[in-house]
C-alpha cells in the first residue's frame, strides 16, 4: 500500500473516533500519532497527514455545506460516519491541495478506494456520486489529462539514491551533558537531519542541516551510525535514502526549530539521565545509545588527562 494512501487511511480512523466521541475530551493529534505508531510507524508520510488534517479541521464548514449541496437529499447527520469523513478527505483535496501534488482525479479514486475498504456495500458509489458532482461544478479539471500508469516494482539494487545527514548532538553545560533531539508529530524523538547537496561534502552538509533545522553551530567528532529505508514519493516513485549520523558538540544554546520543518514539531535538549524515558525510533535508538557511550569515554579522557 504506498504511504499516501495509508497516511489517508490514518487520517480517516482518527476523524472517525473525534465523532464518535462528539469531540468530547478527544485530542485530534493524539489519536493521529497513536494510530500511525500502531498501523504505519516509520512508513506514514508526517507531512502529508499533518496538511491534510490542517485543511480539514479549517476547512470543515465549508466541506460540510458543499456536501449538502451534492447530496441534498441526506443531510449531513445522517451519512454514517465513515462516509462524512471520506468525503471531508476527498473535498479537502479535491478543492484546497496543490493539483500538481494531488490531481483531481487522484483525490476523487483515493476516497473512493477509501470507501471501498471501510465503507458499506454502497459507500463507493455514493463518495463516487458526491465528488462526481463537485467536480463537475469545477469544470472538471485535468479531465483531459492522461491518468499515469502504474509505476513499475523498481529492484531495490537500481533504486536512485537520496543521501542525507544528522547528529547526535552534545554540549556541556553547568557541568551537565545534554543532548539536542527534534520531535515529529508521530510522537518520536530523534535527531536532526536534512538532505546532503550534490557535490557537498558529507560533513559540510551535516553542519549546514543541523544550523538550518534547529539553529546551531556544531563542531563534528566522528561517525557513529547510519541507516537506510525505503521511501515513496509522487514524482521520484520509490527510491533509497541513505542517512549518516555524527557525534557533534555544539554551545548549549536555545534551539530555533525552522518555520517549515516539515513533520517536526518541537526541538528540545534533555539531560543524558533523561534520554531513556524518551519514545526513539527503533533504527535510532542504538545510534544514541552508542553516541552517549562515546561522550562518556571523552570525559573520562579529559578528566584522565587533567590529572597527569
Amino acid at each position: 500500500m504506498a504511504n499516501r494512501h495509508l497516511s489517508r487511511s490514518i487520517v480517516l480512523q482518527s476523524l472517525f473516533e473525534k465523532d464518535l466521541r462528539n469531540d468530547q475530551g478527544f485530542n485530534l493529534e493524539d489519536s493521529i500519532i497513536r494510530n500511525a505508531t500502531e498501523f504505519a510507524s516509520g512508513v506514514a508520510d508526517a507531512v502529508f497527514i499533518k496538511k491534510l488534517i490542517d485543511t480539514i479541521v479549517s476547512k470543515q464548514s465549508d466541506i460540510d455545506k458543499i456536501i449538502q449541496k451534492a447530496a441534498p437529499d441526506w443531510p449531513i447527520e445522517k451519512i454514517s460516519t465513515i462516509d462524512r469523513n471520506i468525503l471531508r478527505i476527498g473535498l479537502a483535496e479535491l478543492l484546497f491541495s496543490d493539483r500538481e501534488e494531488v490531481p483531481s482525479k487522484v483525490a476523487i479514486n483515493e476516497a473512493i478506494e477509501l470507501a471501498k475498504n471501510f465503507g458499506g456495500e454502497s459507500s463507493g458509489k455514493f463518495v463516487n456520486g458526491v465528488l462526481g458532482a463537485v467536480y463537475k461544478e469545477l469544470g472538471e479539471p485535468g479531465k483531459d489529462e492522461k491518468t499515469s500508469k502504474k509505476r513499475r516494482e523498481i529492484p531495490f539494487e537500481e533504486m536512485k539514491i537520496e543521501k542525507k545527514a544528522g547528529a547526535v548532538v552534545y554540549s556541556v553545560y553547568n557541568g551537565e551533558v545534554y543532548l539536542a533531539f527534534v520531535h515529529d508529530v508521530f510522537g518520536h524523538w530523534t535527531l536532526s537531519k536534512g538532505g546532503v547537496e550534490e557535490g557537498e561534502l558529507i560533513e559540510d552538509g551535516t553542519k549546514r542541516a543541523i544550523k538550518e533545522e534547529i539553529g546551531l553551530d556544531i563542531e563534528i567528532i566522528e561517525k557513529v551510525g547510519e541507516n537506510e529505508y525505503v521511501a515513496n514519493h509522487p514524482e521520484k516513485g520509490q527510491h533509497r535514502k541513505q542517512v549518516v549520523y555524527f557525534l557533534a558538540k555544539s554551545e548549549y544554546k536555545d534551539l530555533k526549530l525552522e518555520e517549515d520543518s516539515g513533520g517536526l514539531d518541537d526541538a528540545k535538549w534533555f539531560k543524558i539521565s533523561e534520554i531513556l524515558d524518551l519514545n526513539f525510533y527503533d533504527d535510532i535508538l542504538p545510534i544514541v545509545i552508542s553516541s552517549v557511550k562515546k561522550i562518556a569515554e571523552k570525559k573520562n579522557f579529559n578528566k584522565t588527562k587533567t590529572v597527569a
